[in-house]
């Protein structure tokens, strides 16, 4: 009794077997099965239930063992023992469950088999040690007993299924010095989910094992070993290992050739996809749908997608093939990942046309095509008409429109959407948790990202590495660093110390607080555990030493990166020549440029602004003045910070004619990158906050002090504009005015941009007036800006009628008014009147 007692203690007290408590053990149905010699009466299993006793995992097994020729006695006693009504705490140790195993599996009783495997691997595999225990039981249990290893194979199937590799594996080796051989289904549902899990390798080192166990492959094992050849890169393998599975007489048939294509799609491997197809051919097997939706999807991934819908066609007329609603959708994602979201549609209209299902994956992709576009108001469109075409938004659907909202700042929308899917009955994931968390980081709402993880948290969805990555910045950019660590403790506390992206952000976190010391701490201790930096960890702890002047240190880290055969990026040599004018040894800075054309990296707009920005601080003006016209040769657009850095200068060394000039130009500039980029890249923070900043640090520097306060005010006026923020340019000018600003023909040009820009011509119109009321004469640039307005809301016969004025107020249209009015005609669809005005710029030679 005192050792059934110390038995039962410690379920009692111990806290990780506690929870298991309340989970019920469903009995098998205890068969009514008598015919087999290892029942010795169809009574026993009655007499078994009016037993009272005080169970034990000693007596368990002992009784088990004494019943392991009798399986229906043996089942009925475990059944009773676990049914807590001779001990309500009594739950079977893992050792008794794989006795049984045995026992039920020798008797062939495999139902019950797979119930008393469902609950071992459910109470006694709960984490590594305990499996491998159970493993070790199991083998134990085989031994003593000498029965069939069909327990073995049973319990190398489920964990294969559960996606346990590493305990699948250990049975499947035990099998093997056991000298017995497991079935080829579970072979199959091994190695597939070896691929599956990205283990490749370990895949085809089970192969080669089965292989010389003498099972035979069947065309599914084939076809899983070309998968993982191909998951592991070497496609060519894949194929050798085809030919050779021929060669041996192995069936290998349209599934096995699929697979083969399926790696070259992966690959990008065009060429070597068609190759399989004309091999197929060659060999008599014949190509179905799937192959062909291989190949559209290689097409697709190349951005070959014309030639992906001349496939469609072929297979439509010339191949015979059913095209069912899979091949329509990947030729819609296939438009879509390029932007040509007008073909997009017209497919998915198409698909309709025949009498094809619109489903969601297409719907999926026309909300993911609009939103890396930035018409997030397309997207939504397709959203709600998901409905007319009974489809039900999926959490992806939701997830890539909020990403879209997200992106573009717009909170309130975000909160609503997420409200609208909970409504709809679909749980936000973590991904979900994620894109908002991010959203709000961006927008600086900091308090409400850090609420929102609260509740995430509360809800119980588990952060994963993106979740405390985005956690970790915000924490750095509320300049929380203290935090920030004991954040930085828990992340590798969960594992991820592997993570490049972990890293990365917190030596980035502390590098932008100044906290180089403590970034080269985690750069050490990265390395230390084991996860290799890559080009943006060097990259990014470089950029933290030229930031504080410790431009030594920089190149230091720099030649590290080298060593380890990784290139440096444009972006790194940009933090160089930046960390060279700041520790003022622009002497060196030549150098740097010559390794970069040796290393075929071109300047960027980025390059030349730091250039520029250097040798204005250094006084070098003509320096500055060549880089600034090379940059505009070279197709970059200067931006207000490049300006009104050489404006500055140039007014603070006297030289006003020259400054005045790159003032003026700065409008016309703004009016041509406004039709070389999409409204996503006008509406970007970034240039909000440096709008914001240059006005502030313009108000605040002694430059403020030495310059006319119209070239400064003009540029704080011009970067609120440029970032959006028009009813703020129009209170600070009113400010201005009051305390006798005189604003000029740049000051309205720069308002009356942005108001047509953002679609308020009755402001831009009232501008104008007001501007010509002070005595100032419009120019061709901001005509140019009121035609663009107008062509923005459609109204092309107001912009015409503007356009055929200009000669009677002294102005002569440009190849920029042209450009304006072209395409506002195209965007309505009238290419008659486009060609004409196309036809006259010519003629007028103007180009």
């Amino acid at each position: 009794m005192m050792e059934m007692e110390q038995n039962e203690r410690p379920f009692d007290s111990s806290p990780s077997l506690r929870k298991f408590q309340n989970i019920p053990i469903t009995p098998p149905t205890p068969p009514s099965w008598t015919a087999s010699p290892a029942s010795s009466s169809s009574a026993a299993p009655l007499s078994i239930h009016r037993l009272r006793f005080r169970p034990s995992d000693a007596l368990t097994d002992a009784l088990l063992r004494r019943l392991r020729l009798h399986p229906t006695a043996a089942l009925s006693f475990f059944t009773l023992a676990a049914s807590g009504q001779q001990h309500p705490h009594y739950r079977p140790h893992a050792t008794s469950f794989c006795l049984l195993l045995h026992i039920l599996a020798r008797a062939k009783l495999f139902p019950e088999t797979r119930s008393i495997l469902h609950q071992l691997l459910s109470l006694h595999c709960t984490n590594n040690f305990k499996t491998f225990a159970v493993c070790n039981a199991v083998v134990s249990a085989y031994r003593e007993f000498g029965f069939s290893p069909t327990a073995f194979d049973m319990l190398l199937k489920a964990f294969s299924e559960r996606g346990m590799t590493r305990h699948a594996l250990h049975v499947f080796d035990e099998m093997s010095k056991l000298a017995r051989t497991p079935s080829l289904r579970s072979c199959n549902s091994l190695l597939a989910k070896l691929v599956r899990s990205g283990e490749g390798d370990a895949a085809l080192m089970v192969f080669e094992q089965v292989l010389k166990m003498g099972i035979v492959p069947d065309v599914y094992m084939i076809s899983i070993v070309v998968n993982a050849h191909c998951r592991e890169g070497s496609v060519e393998c894949a194929e050798r290992f085809v030919e050779k599975m021929e060669g041996m007489g192995f069936e290998v048939n349209v599934v096995v050739y699929n697979a083969l294509v399926g790696g070259y799609v992966c690959k990008g491997g065009v060429d070597g996809a068609e190759r399989v197809l004309s091999l197929m051919s060659g060999r008599g097997v014949e190509r179905n749908v799937v192959t062909w939706t291989l190949l559209m999807k290689c097409y697709c991934r190349q951005g070959r997608v014309d030639e992906a819908e001349r496939l469609l066609r072929r297979m439509k007329e010339d191949e015979g093939v059913v095209v069912d609603d899979r091949v329509y959708g990947v030729l819609v994602n296939g438009y879509c990942q390029v932007g040509r979201m007008d073909d997009a549609v017209r497919i998915r209209d198409e698909m309709a046309r025949v009498g094809l299902r619109v489903n969601v994956f297409v719907c999926n992709a026309l909300v993911n095509g609009y939103c890396k576009q930035g018409w997030v108001g397309k997207a939504e469109e397709v959203l709600r008409e998901m409905v007319d075409w009974n489809v039900r938004p999926d959490c992806y659907s939701y997830n890539t429109l909020l990403d879209g909202y997200c992106r573009e700042g717009r909170m309130a929308e975000s909160f609503m959407l997420c409200e609208e899917m909970i409504r709809e009955g679909i749980d936000p994931s973590v991904v979900t948790y994620n894109m908002v968390l991010k959203g709000l980081v961006d927008v600086g709402s900091y308090g409400d990202a850090l609420s929102l993880w609260h509740l995430m948290v509360q809800r119980g969805v588990v952060p994963n590495e993106v979740s405390y990555c985005t956690l970790l910045d915000c924490l750095f950019k509320m300049g929380d660093s203290d935090r920030a660590m004991k954040l930085w403790k828990e992340i590798l506390g969960r594992g991820f110390s592997k993570s490049n992206v972990a890293f990365n952000t917190m030596i980035g976190g502390l590098c932008k607080m100044g906290k180089v010391v403590e970034a080269q701490t985690v750069f050490d201790r990265m390395k230390e555990l084991g996860c290799s930096p890559d080009e943006i960890t060097y990259r990014t702890l470089s950029d933290g030493y030229c930031k504080i002047g410790c431009v030594v240190e920089a190149f230091r880290i720099k030649d590290m990166m080298e060593r380890q055969t990784i290139s440096p990026s444009i972006e790194m040599y940009n933090s160089l020549i930046n960390g060279l004018f700041k520790s003022r040894k622009s002497s060196d800075v030549a150098n740097l440029l010559v390794e970069m054309k040796r290393r075929a990296l071109s300047p960027n707009a980025v390059t030349f602004g730091t250039l520029i920005s250097g040798w204005c601080n250094e006084e070098k003006l003509d320096k500055a003045l060549t880089l600034y016209f090379e940059m505009i040769e070279r197709g970059f657009s200067p931006n207000s910070v490049i300006c009104s850095k050489i404006v500055i200068s140039l007014y603070k060394n006297d030289r006003i004619n020259e400054a005045t000039v790159i003032l003026d130009k700065m409008v016309d500039f703004d009016l041509l990158t406004v039709h070389k980029c999409s409204d996503k890249s006008v509406k970007n923070d970034f240039i909000s906050l440096e709008a914001q900043r240059i006005a502030d640090s313009l108000d605040k520097s002694d430059i403020c002090n030495s310059l006319p306060n119209n070239i400064v005010y003009n540029i704080a006026i011009y970067g609120l504009c440029k970032s959006g923020k028009i009813d703020e340019a129009r209170s600070v000018l009113s400010i201005l005015l009051s305390r006798g600003f005189l604003p000029d023909n740049f000051t309205y040009g720069a308002l009356i941009h942005a108001c047509s820009a953002a679609g308020d011509v009755g402001g831009a119109f009232n501008l104008r007036d007001e501007m010509v009321e002070r005595g100032l004469i419009p120019n061709i640039t901001t005509y140019n800006a009121l035609i663009n307005g107008l062509c923005k809301v459609g109204n092309m016969d107001r912009a015409q009628r503007l356009f055929h004025k200009l000669p009677q107020k002294g102005l002569v249209p440009n190849v920029v008014t042209y450009n304006i009015l072209i395409t506002g005609y195209c965007r309505i669809g009238d290419l008659n009147e486009a060609s004409k005005l196309r036809e006259k710029m010519i003629e007028g030679g103007i180009s």
